[in-house]
């Protein structure tokens, strides 16, 4: 049996649509829109219907923000709002919602209007970002709350985390413990290089945390970044025993 586009398209979102109107409009651009009630100007009850995804963008944008709120809650319940807050514009930011879009191949499935259409709309980041966000209102006004995280889970919270591996935790660690000493009115940590090993294909680089003109802790780590990581999470380690 031959799938149509829509079926295609729902079987990589993992989600079947009870009204499939709302994945209709959820992929139609404000540029199409026009031109599709030009088309159907003979059926005015069709033409009425024939929506663009812009109030479903708006509405998504939303949904996102909440989902992705409560899914760093539950993920990682040690870290600070501060955490929180920088992780969450890291998983929804549009390059995010971006790369998911090309992963479903939303692209091939947007109702373009012919400009946007030679123009290379499919193709465009920004384009297929607010198309996420317009299929991810479609599903909550389908299903609930309950679809929608469930299908950004899938597709979304947990591929940020996977691709990343431990790099979105990582990545909040030296901030932590920024935060954690403005909030104690101490100056910022400051990082040093003590030394690096290993043949220049596997180095190994060993940086020291310096906290007040005192040597605080010390971690190792492929790159640079990744040892100052390190070293910052056994900083903040030692200052919380204190």
């Amino acid at each position: 049996m031959i799938q149509s586009d829509a079926e295609q398209l729902e079987e990589r979102l993992g989600y079947r649509f009870k009204k499939p109107e709302l994945l209709e409009r959820a992929l139609t651009h404000s540029s199409a829109a026009p031109e599709l009630r030009a088309e159907h100007k003979q059926e005015s009850a069709e033409t009425a219907a024939i929506q663009d995804n812009e109030r479903l963008e708006f509405l998504g944008d939303a949904v996102l923000e909440l989902l992705a709120r409560e899914y760093l809650l539950e993920s990682f319940p040690e870290w600070s709002e501060g955490q929180l807050s920088k992780s969450r514009a890291r998983i929804v930011n549009a390059h995010s919602l971006e790369v998911v879009a090309r992963r479903i191949r939303l692209g091939e499935h947007l109702r373009l209007g012919r400009g946007e259409e030679k123009s290379g709309g499919r193709e465009k980041p920004t384009l297929l970002a607010d198309a996420f966000e317009s299929v991810v209102a479609a599903v909550y006004m389908d299903s609930g709350l309950g679809a929608a995280r469930e299908m950004l889970r899938r597709l979304l919270f947990e591929q940020a985390l996977e691709e990343r591996g431990e790099r979105i935790a990582d990545s909040d660690r030296k901030s932590a413990l920024q935060e954690f000493l403005q909030g104690r009115g101490k100056p910022p940590a400051e990082y040093r290089l003590s030394g690096e090993s290993g043949p220049d294909h596997q180095k190994v680089f060993q940086v020291e945390v310096w906290i007040n003109g005192e040597r605080m802790a010390s971690g190792e780590g492929s790159t640079k970044k990744e040892a100052e990581q390190r070293a910052a999470q056994s900083a903040m380690e030692l200052l919380e025993k204190v």
